[in-house]
């Protein structure tokens, strides 16, 4: 098939060494690189030499040349690093999610069980139109999705209450059936002494827990569509609070070392079990000059920090 205009040509595995060979990058053992470009693709390894490309000292920009001691070894052990911690990351947030949901569910079920049907009942951000479908209000929009996901659910849970209780779910029950993007809504939504109730447990005020939420659910996002995740910059930051303990974030919370501190302080303010797995995923860190650990936003003594200590 002929190329076409603005096209990038076709390159076989062992094209795509040739290139990177060509333009400065060591590649040890070829057979190998070919191998894993079959199974990790060339532009999503591109994120990780990026940083490792020359600049251009008249524009400042990067260029397609490697500085020295960019090799594709490296890059593989940048990736599986990234990969180690996406998994760490997403483990984590399950903890946390499970332990926010019971908390919605049983915040809310204490005032009415069926609350997160009411749009009345709710606080005032239900009341309000829908950023992205005016004529609808927020609370309308959420229900449309939560709707949505009970039909299709498979649960036995939610059989069950169709059965007998002509599918009316308490919320305690409906919780189960929200993910983190509905769960982090339904807080927003939630009556201000809700909110309240459920930041204190976390240590936290209710502006700054939904913005923890929003937050980490953009981190898990992340993490499971196999993101880039180490040496990201992340464009929502969080409300920090005044505990201490922050303080070493607050200079770069937009940075992966300051989004992972909020997955253990809130480990820490919730008792929940596997606080060792992020500490030890990131002391795995593949020390090297060219794309330093600093890239984390991470300082020199991380470990020493009383949210990181094991």
């Amino acid at each position: 098939m002929a190329e076409k205009p603005g096209v990038k040509p076709f390159r076989t595995y062992a094209q795509q060494v040739d290139l990177l060979e060509s333009r400065g990058m060591l590649v040890k053992d070829r057979s190998r690189a070919e191998q894993q470009l079959a199974t990790l693709n060339y532009y999503r390894l591109s994120g990780y030499w990026h940083t490792m490309r020359r600049l251009d000292p008249r524009t400042g920009g990067s260029t397609d040349s490697f500085r020295e001691g960019a090799s594709f070894e490296l890059v593989v052990e940048l990736y599986e690093f990234d990969e180690r911690l996406r998994g760490a990351i997403f483990t984590d947030l399950a903890r946390i999610e499970l332990a926010v949901r019971a908390l919605i569910g049983h915040h809310l079920g204490a005032v009415d069980p069926l609350i997160y049907l009411d749009t009345d009942a709710l606080g005032a951000p239900a009341s309000q139109p829908s950023r992205r479908k005016p004529d609808v209000t927020t609370h309308g929009e959420w229900l449309q999705k939560f709707n949505s996901a009970l039909r299709i659910s498979k649960e036995e849970f939610v059989a069950h209450h169709r059965q007998r209780y002509d599918g009316a779910l308490p919320v305690w029950v409906a919780v189960e059936v929200m993910d983190w993007g509905m769960l982090s809504y339904l807080y927003r939504m939630a009556p201000g002494k809700v909110r309240n109730a459920i930041a204190k447990v976390c240590g936290l005020t209710s502006p700054q827990m939904e913005s923890w939420l929003k937050c980490l659910n953009i981190l898990r996002n992340y993490a499971a569509h196999h993101a880039r995740v180490f040496n990201r910059g992340f464009d929502i930051t969080p409300k920090l609070s005044q505990d201490r303990r922050l303080d070493v974030i607050r200079n770069t919370k937009n940075r992966a070392f300051g989004q992972l501190t909020l997955i253990r302080y809130l480990h820490h303010e919730l008792n929940l079990p596997g606080q060792g797995r992020l500490p030890a995923i990131v002391g795995t860190f593949p020390h090297n000059d060219l794309v330093p650990f600093e890239r984390l936003g991470a300082p020199e003594e991380w470990h020493e920090h009383p949210l990181w200590k094991t």
